[in-house]
């Protein structure tokens, strides 16, 4: 058995090799990571948010997107990149393209801080699981925030680092533009920011930077402060207005996501932060025994971090506690935001903020409990595969193969030869954004809303009435016979007349809850193109059921 001198001798000589080999193996990763992105990205039709995000977009002039944006629970930052980035192309690969780039550049960046603040085994370690692991893969291959704020988070925290390590007034302000481009991105930059504030002021206290320095980060935070102002005002506190018990929550602390928000009347606190907290790593990893795993490893990390025994002999016990400081003030804030109910924390995408500091947490834990690179590296592969192999993704989903762009050419094609005007076709609201999306082209839709709880539009000689996201976000069999009848008598439809019925998305199952709950659709015929594409058609006049079997 080794002593602990000779572990200390191994783990050094591990360093000095990974210091003259790092650059280029890390290379080889971040290049792996994004062709495995693009290989997610490709070949699979928009999902309802990914839809959605794109209709924002695609708008005539950039202040209607610009106003269009504030009818989402998102800043404006993707919206308005959506905006140009159409203009050279509408392919599912290309709308995708920018979240790609975005988590390339998040792994990159995650690897030069944390090598350059924990060594470089420990971001060798960061790179390889924030570059391959399949859930950090899937949010940086489709048409959402999170990409963009772990890009823009990472960079900020680097440039932050090494403003105090070299005393640059410079990189003090890349600092303050990125932290900005975070905050623009998603709103759960404002708990990492202030995770950050802390970080910094502890900075400032043990290091004395010059003047210049200081006065850079100062001008930075009342930039961050009055930017944060800004959007509370002009969206943030205008969300969910009349739905929820507060402003800033919206719609998901109800209904959504109700059990990643703390309540008192439910939930023991310290359960909820336990078992919470473990969700965070399940999520991250993607795999319930690994996230548990991971989670422990972090807290090995925290303890070695804390006596000063995880980073590098060259750095002090000093940096290494200011380090343990940052990974568990970003976990704190957002876990005290639940607590208060103002934003979900546990086992789903919207805890994304919380990849980076959970990945650089296990990183180090793997690292210094190892000591030798090829057992580190071998490890961090056995965990990966574990993840691949025996993964789960989190709801709400869809399987690869369901999700080929194939099965959408086919219902279009279905519908064209089909659904002719004057019929119509009934979605709910979550089918609506992507049969708006493959109906009509990738062209701006116009909706008319004028009539409650109905959309509606028409593209290429097919008419659609969808029902509201009030009304119907997706269709419910115990509810659909009410929407029927408003149909009916809203559009002035008359006996015999057909309507199409559409629905595309995650929980596709409509028309077999109709055959399950109602004797009268028993032998209810449907098309299925793929398991999350369904169409079938209704006569208006037939009888229909009254009361569930």
């Amino acid at each position: 058995m080794p002593t602990p001198q000779q572990t200390e001798t191994h783990r050094e000589d591990g360093i000095e090799w990974l210091r003259g080999r790092s650059y280029l193996a890390a290379l080889g990763v971040t290049l792996l990571g994004f062709l495995v992105r693009v290989w997610a990205a490709h070949g699979t039709f928009l999902n309802p948010d990914e839809a959605l995000h794109f209709r924002l977009a695609n708008q005539l002039s950039l202040a209607q997107a610009y106003k269009e944006s504030l009818t989402a629970s998102h800043p404006p930052l993707l919206t308005s990149l959506l905006y140009f980035w159409r203009a050279l192309g509408t392919s599912e690969l290309w709308l995708r393209f920018p979240s790609v780039l975005a988590g390339t550049v998040f792994c990159w960046m995650l690897y030069k801080w944390l090598s350059n603040t924990a060594g470089p085994l420990a971001g060798l370690i960061a790179l390889l699981l924030a570059a391959l692991l399949p859930p950090v893969v899937l949010i940086s291959a489709e048409i959402r925030q999170y990409a963009l704020l772990l890009a823009f988070l990472a960079s900020a925290l680097c440039f932050l680092d090494k403003a105090f390590a070299r005393k640059s007034a410079g990189e003090m302000a890349a600092f303050s533009l990125f932290l900005y481009l975070a905050m623009l991105s998603h709103y759960s930059a404002f708990l990492f920011a202030a995770a950050l504030g802390v970080y910094a002021l502890q900075k400032f206290f043990t290091e004395r930077p010059p003047g210049l320095v200081a006065a850079v980060w100062a001008a930075g935070q009342v930039g961050a402060w009055a930017l944060a102002a800004f959007l509370y005002k002009t969206h943030l506190a205008k969300l969910g207005a009349g739905e929820s018990r507060t402003v800033l929550q919206g719609w998901m602390s109800e209904f959504y996501l109700y059990r990643s928000y703390f309540d008192s009347e439910r939930d023991n606190p310290f359960l909820f932060v336990i078992g919470h907290s473990f969700g965070v790593f399940q999520f991250v990893f993607g795999q319930l025994a690994v996230g548990d795993v991971a989670a422990l490893l972090f807290l090995a990390a925290l303890f070695f971090l804390v006596r000063g025994t995880a980073l590098p002999k060259s750095a002090s016990v000093r940096a290494s506690r200011q380090l343990a400081l940052l990974l568990v003030l970003t976990f704190a804030f957002v876990c005290g935001a639940s607590l208060a109910h103002f934003y979900p924390y546990g086992g789903t995408r919207h805890s994304a903020i919380l990849v980076m500091p959970a990945v650089a947490g296990v990183s180090i834990g793997i690292a210094r409990l190892t000591g030798q690179r090829w057992a580190a590296v071998v490890i961090t592969g056995f965990i990966l595969a574990l993840c691949v192999v025996f993964g789960k993704q989190h709801q709400p989903y869809m399987q690869r193969s369901d999700q080929g762009r194939v099965h959408m050419n086919e219902a279009m094609d279905f519908l064209h030869q089909n659904a002719r005007a004057p019929e119509i076709v009934f979605t709910d609201y979550e089918s609506d954004l992507i049969l708006g999306h493959y109906l009509c082209g990738q062209k701006p839709v116009t909706l008319e809303s004028s009539i409650p709880d109905f959309e509606e539009f028409s593209c290429d000689g097919v008419r659609v009435v969808s029902a509201s996201y009030r009304a119907a976000t997706s269709f419910d069999a115990s509810k659909f016979l009410d929407l029927w009848a408003r149909l009916a008598e809203t559009y002035h439809l008359n006996p015999g007349d057909t309507v199409w019925v559409f629905e595309a998305g995650w929980r596709v199952n409509f028309p077999d809850d109709l055959r399950s709950h109602f004797a009268d659709f028993h032998d209810l015929h449907f098309e299925s193109f793929g398991n999350n594409i369904k169409i079938f058609k209704l006569t208006v006049g037939e009888p229909m059921p009254s009361v569930a079997r």
